[in-house]
């Protein structure tokens, strides 16, 4: 297979955020890349992390809404 690898350490302009880890065992990791910039998307334990943050599920906040109501 002729792919290339995929870093191991996302690097940025020092101006910017430091560099994130992509290599964690036991963790899938995606960096997504848009026009504001990149994004390191993490899933591990079945939660979804955006940039170290955890992700609330659509499920979790209908709930949480319904529980409010």
């Amino acid at each position: 297979m002729n792919a290339p690898l995929l870093p191991q350490i996302l690097l940025r302009p020092a101006d910017r955020e430091p560099e994130l880890p992509l290599s964690t065992e036991g963790v899938q990791c995606y960096v997504w890349q848009s026009r504001f910039g990149e994004m390191l998307i993490e899933v591990h334990d079945g939660a979804a992390y955006v940039n170290g943050q955890r992700v609330e599920p659509v499920a979790e906040t209908l709930r949480r809404d319904e529980d409010r109501g």
